[in-house]
């Protein structure tokens, strides 16, 4: 007798999966049995699993070196594959910028971020090993530092102005709205025209005519409010700032440089790292509303001392980012620019020019056959492609210009001797523009009062900042580096909203 034959179950499937978790570009490829997870098509791009296992050479080496087998699923976070816009298919980064939240998911931007990442590593670490104290400056500031861009406005009244008036205007009307008097005048109306046609009723005609009146008065009271209210809402220095929560006009900061010469002035040399707000309407790629920042301020310096602190901060970071980013380097080099690590080590070996903004004029003046859009003359700001085009076409290597004409910097900067130029000066480097504004500024208050004056900059407002020349007065400089067109640099990208978490810039806020 034949035993009955029990047939054997189906060999398990294995699902295979890779595995990132942000730390790498490489990913851990994961085995899955189908007995303790869903089936690998059940389980697309951008789902999380949280697995444990047993770490093991790959049967067939390739790719991977090692792989986990895994005993146990102990997390699944599954997607809509519907609705989630990220795919095996790579998308452009233009597309990405749509999906903000979702896009550090994506190998690009996962690699910037940990090349951002490590260069603010970095920067930390060149100012405490040179004996920099770390100040945090305020983000709200009741002083415009600049001078040459429009400020974003920290404000509660918004919308309180109006209700304050619609509430007086109730008062003194009765409650009674515009709408409410006109319908009464049109009744009022009708009913002096029936009493004018009979006549029977003098006193009456001559009460209801009274009423019209009366009526027709509320009526244009109301109107002139309402003109009122929409001309007030359109100048905004009208509005009483003592009402507001600071009880004065307060801003977003556009520089820290300021508050940092307070601390410099008792602690030596200070730094800060934050962001800062422009509420200018560029369409540049190279610049948005809201930047991250690395500023500075030195005691006892000049505006020498700034440029070779520049210099050495730059070649530093770019340092940095070559000897501990080697494997993000290699994918960005491969994905976004292959000339990114020639870059990075031409401006570490590299020594940078110096000119003054009077020398570059006259070379730029120069090269007749190139037309820019511009007109190139002493007074007039350079511009991108001015500065490019000394960068990029006639020096191939950082610049640093110096010694502008003093209608194109800040009031703080020191005035040279000229009487015409101020010690101030501008890095400029290949493919990315300025990437550092510095300067001396005047510590002389006969010299910084009568800019103040000069420039009918609101006296009370840099009393404070004044008062630093009056009490212990010293030469400092500084400088403010653009920390995300630096990260910029050391990636290849070519737009600046590429490399930010969470960019702002006019029209779009990105979650």
């Amino acid at each position: 007798k034949l035993d009955s034959v029990i047939p054997k179950p189906p060999p398990p499937s294995i699902a295979i999966l890779q595995v990132s978790d942000g730390s790498s570009i490489a990913s851990l490829q994961v085995l899955v049995d189908s007995s303790i997870a869903l089936p690998s098509h059940l389980m697309p791009t951008g789902t999380c699993v949280l697995a444990e296992g047993i770490l093991q050479q790959p049967l067939a080496l390739g790719k991977h070196v090692i792989e986990l087998k895994a005993e146990k699923i102990l997390h699944l976070g599954i997607v809509d594959q519907d609705k989630y816009p990220l795919s095996k298919k790579r998308l452009s980064l233009d597309t990405l910028r749509d999906c903000s939240h979702f896009r550090p998911r994506t190998t690009t931007v996962a690699s910037v971020m940990r090349i951002r990442n490590s260069m603010t590593l970095a920067t930390h670490t060149f100012f405490q090993n040179a004996g920099f104290l770390y100040v945090q400056v305020p983000i709200i500031t009741g002083t415009d530092s600049e001078g040459f861009s429009d400020k974003f406005q920290v404000t509660t009244l918004l919308g309180k102005e109006s209700k304050k008036e619609e509430r007086n205007a109730v008062e003194d009307t009765g409650g009674v709205s515009l709408e409410v008097v006109k319908a009464s005048i049109k009744e009022k109306s009708k009913q002096v025209e029936e009493l004018g046609r009979s006549e029977s009723n003098k006193e009456a005609l001559a009460a209801a005519i009274q009423d019209l009146r009366k009526a027709n008065e509320l009526a244009l009271q109301l109107e002139e409010r309402e003109k009122s209210k929409s001309r007030t809402s359109l100048v905004p220095n009208k509005v009483d700032f003592s009402e507001d929560f600071f009880c004065r006009q307060t801003f977003l900061t556009v520089s820290g440089r300021l508050h940092l010469e307070s601390y410099a002035c008792a602690l030596g040399n200070v730094y800060s790292f934050g962001p800062r707000f422009r509420a200018e309407k560029t369409g540049s790629k190279k610049y948005l509303a809201e930047m991250w920042m690395i500023e500075l301020e030195m005691a006892f310096s000049q505006l020498e001392d700034a440029m070779n602190c520049a210099d050495d901060l730059l070649k530093f970071l770019c340092k940095w980012v070559l000897e501990n980013c080697s494997e993000d380097l290699t994918f960005v080099s491969k994905r976004i620019d292959k000339t990114i690590v020639d870059h990075l080590q031409s401006l570490t070996s590299s020594s940078f020019v110096k000119i003054s903004y009077a020398e570059a004029v006259e070379l730029l003046k120069q090269f007749t056959d190139k037309k820019f859009e511009a007109k190139i003359e002493w007074g007039v700001p350079l511009t991108e492609e001015h500065e490019s085009y000394l960068v990029d076409e006639i020096y191939k290597t950082p610049v640093i210009i110096c010694n502008y004409p003093k209608e194109l910097k800040p009031f703080y900067v020191r005035l040279n001797d000229d009487g015409k130029t101020v010690a101030a000066f501008d890095v400029i480097v290949p493919k990315v523009g300025t990437l550092i504004r510095g300067s001396q500024n005047e510590e002389r208050f006969n010299m910084l009062t009568a800019r103040i004056k000069e420039l009918s900059l609101p006296k009370e407002q840099y009393e404070w900042y004044v008062d630093l020349r009056r009490h212990g007065t010293v030469k400092h400089s500084g400088f403010s580096l653009v920390f995300d067109a630096l990260v910029l640099f050391a990636t290849g990208l070519t737009d600046i909203r590429d490399v930010i978490p969470f960019p702002r810039s006019c029209g779009k806020s990105y979650n």
